[in-house]
């Protein structure tokens, strides 16, 4: 009985950078649902940090694919 190796192929590097990009997306996403979480639950933390209601505001309003 003969066996047949398949290798595994590395992923094209266009897909490597394209998960490395979702996945920047989705972590920016997470934490700007956590700071208007944490800032609508415990304001006090966010003046704890340095930032102003101002500059909560301006990163929760960024798209998740704006730095």
């Amino acid at each position: 009985m003969t066996h047949i190796r398949t290798a595994r192929l590395p992923a094209p590097p266009g897909l490597a950078n394209l998960g490395a990009l979702l996945a920047a997306w989705d972590a920016r996403l997470r934490f700007r649902w956590d700071l208007a979480r944490k800032a609508a639950e415990t304001p006090h933390l966010i003046d704890d940090i340095g930032l102003t209601r101002d500059e909560v505001a301006a990163e929760i309003a960024k798209p998740f694919w704006q730095v």
